[in-house]
């Protein structure tokens, strides 16, 4: 009797309680980092809830950021340009393309005629 190999799912391998990717993890605590102040701020006028909930907030805003892609969209002309691709990565681009001034740069190879 021979051997044959038996495909398996190996998707949620690389998630961490069930949701997070290591990926998501990481944007959904720098976005806790970043609700901190919120925090102080409001837990020093005595409203700790309030300080938790914006804590809360901000990190779901990172595992948003870092699990979901963006919809494709036909009404919206962004949407049609980036849709399927994560949300990081178009933020990312974002920054860069505002950081260079709003230029791109498109290389062009120079065709040989013989």
């Amino acid at each position: 009797m021979g051997t044959y190999y038996l495909p398996r799912n190996v998707k949620g391998e690389g998630r961490i309680l069930f949701i997070f990717t290591t990926k998501s993890l990481i944007y959904s605590v720098i976005g806790a980092v970043i609700g901190l102040p919120f925090y102080f701020i409001l837990s020093a006028t005595g409203t700790t809830i309030g300080g938790i909930v914006a804590v809360a907030i901000f990190a779901a805003i990172g595992f948003v950021i870092g699990t979901l892609k963006m919809p494709e969209l036909g009404k919206f002309e962004f949407a049609k340009k980036t849709g399927g691709e994560n949300i990081d990565d178009i933020i990312k681009r974002a920054i860069i393309f505002k950081s260079k001034g709003k230029k791109v740069y498109i290389y062009k190879e120079e065709e040989k005629n013989d």
